[in-house]
């Protein structure tokens, strides 16, 4: 059996927008795990992706207010069927980020796939030990990138695949 993924992250809603676009909605009820690596700033925006998302694995970022963090970790770990993942909304600069997380994670507890955010700037990576570095970018603030963007991906198995950055429509 395979998992459909979507990925996103700096939502940033009511500041950048005024809700979630229609395509991240679609996008959320064709998945079977919704992660969103930070930066919610409002609650009612975890609310609604709790109760329509059939799982979702979230963390705070650091646009997020006390609510949010009381209600989400600064790392999560979890399994995807038998896919090690970890998410967090900070990981530095881009210059030394694949070294740093193989630093982060012991051996004993390294994870496949760390999906993360904070940037606005999509990214696909592998580090040196192995895990797989996914950014999203921001489904509604595209910072200095053409286009704002969300993650799909499945995982079957042990095995990420098919990981597609989708462009999101305003």
């Amino acid at each position: 059996m395979s998992s459909r993924l979507l990925l996103m992250s700096d939502t940033h809603v009511p500041l950048r927008a005024r809700r979630l676009p229609d395509a991240v909605w679609r996008a959320v009820d064709a998945a079977d795990v919704v992660v969103h690596a930070g930066d919610w700033v409002d609650e009612a925006t975890l609310d609604a992706l709790e109760a329509r998302a059939v799982r979702l694995i979230g963390v705070y970022g650091n646009n997020d207010g006390a609510g949010l963090r009381a209600r989400l970790p600064e790392v999560a770990t979890t399994e995807i069927e038998d896919l090690r993942m970890a998410v967090v909304h900070e990981t530095g600069a881009a210059a030394g980020r694949e070294r740093r997380v193989d630093g982060a994670f012991a051996a004993e507890r390294r994870p496949d796939v760390l999906v993360f955010g904070h940037s606005h700037i999509p990214w696909d990576t592998v580090t040196p030990a192995g895990i797989r570095l996914l950014n999203p970018g921001s489904p509604t603030d595209r910072r200095r990138q053409p286009a704002c963007t969300m993650m799909t991906a499945i995982v079957d198995g042990a095995e990420l695949r098919d990981v597609l950055l989708v462009e999101v429509p305003r």
